[in-house]
């Protein structure tokens, strides 16, 4: 079902703090806290005595308190303390995650913490850098399949009719879309010439008249999502373009957490190339793409509901080129992953 060995989002960091607390990443219950030194902990939340969630323990120095009889856990994983005296039992231990901080996110590793390595951890150009301005926005809870929204992310066409007041001009109907598989993952991307900046670029970007713009939509395995948008003055884009000077660029990050078959976590940032000290342009970017996202949650709700109750086949069009590669590869990654685990489990 889903791709263990890979780095999920877990959480915002400031979201994170020394009280104890529960997530859900691939359907797995993990407690999440912070040690005294600044450090985040994840652990299986489920005491091995009787599965109470060590989340509903107390938190002592840099140990956790079961809530029920006290058995006591480490930052490893390890008890260090159970009721009753004498030794204390091999199988009092909980499993504990590789977790690593970057970005403004907490990143956890689902999979053999012995080859995670946060150098892995998805690479952020221009993150920090004091010339790109930064706009965040709360992470969303989807009713749907992660994959659904790796569909949206890789469907340029679908803004002409689910952002008609955002995103969408004309052009986004029926411009030709171009698809590109790489190791990491799947590009669907198409330049549109000559036409008028959609709405909400409309208000940020810097020149008058019609635009060149990119889509550049990219989703990396196992649901990590680059939105590149470029616009720039009529005649001066396309693959070969000189780009002006005043050409608008923002790129937005999106990263699907699996919480379980049928539910998502969904975090989001863009950044941008121009007045990165414009706080109301931020928050006016905040709130517009917040809005535009609202209009994906509410179709891709509807469409879980659909996908899972329908009576009759679905089918693909021309455009799920892009969503369709990106299916298959990753499909045969999980299958992959699962014969070495079966492997290695006889």
């Amino acid at each position: 079902m889903f791709l263990k060995n890979a780095w999920y989002v877990a959480a915002w960091d400031h979201e994170v703090t020394r009280d104890l607390q529960q997530v859900i990443v691939l359907g797995e219950k993990i407690c999440l806290f912070r040690a005294q030194d600044g450090e985040v902990i994840a652990l299986e939340d489920a005491c091995p005595h009787r599965k109470l969630p060590l989340s509903k323990g107390r938190i002592k120095g840099d140990t956790v308190e079961c809530g029920y009889h006290g058995l006591t856990f480490d930052c490893a994983g390890q008890c260090v303390w159970a009721p009753g005296g004498g030794r204390i039992p091999s199988a009092a231990r909980v499993r504990p995650y590789p977790v690593h901080e970057k970005y403004g996110l907490i990143w956890i590793w689902m999979g053999n913490a012995a080859i995670a390595d946060s150098d892995d951890v998805i690479d952020i150009p221009n993150f920090g850098d004091p010339e790109w301005g930064l706009n965040t926005g709360a992470a969303m809870d989807l009713n749907c399949n992660y994959l659904l929204m790796c569909d949206n992310l890789l469907d340029p066409t679908h803004v002409a009719w689910v952002h008609q007041s955002s995103f969408a001009t004309s052009a986004t109907k029926d411009t030709p879309l171009r698809v590109t598989k790489t190791d990491s993952g799947v590009i669907v991307h198409r330049w549109m010439m000559d036409h008028e900046p959609a709405p909400f670029y409309k208000k940020i970007v810097e020149f008058e008249g019609n635009c060149d713009r990119l889509q550049h939509y990219e989703v990396r395995y196992p649901g990590h999502a680059l939105i590149r948008a470029i616009f720039t003055p009529a005649g001066t884009g396309g693959p070969d373009g000189p780009l002006h000077d005043q050409t608008f660029i923002m790129d937005s990050y999106n990263f699907m957490t699996p919480v379980t078959e049928s539910e998502t976590r969904y975090y989001w940032f863009q950044l941008r190339n121009l007045r990165p000290d414009d706080a109301e342009l931020s928050q006016m970017m905040s709130e517009d793409v917040r809005a535009a996202f609202e209009e994906d949650r509410a179709v891709l709700d509807q469409v879980q509901i659909g996908m899972t109750q329908k009576t009759s086949p679905h089918i693909d069009l021309s455009i799920d080129a892009g969503p369709l590669r990106f299916r298959r590869q990753l499909e045969a990654m999980i299958a992959e992953e699962a014969m070495v685990y079966a492997k290695m489990s006889q």
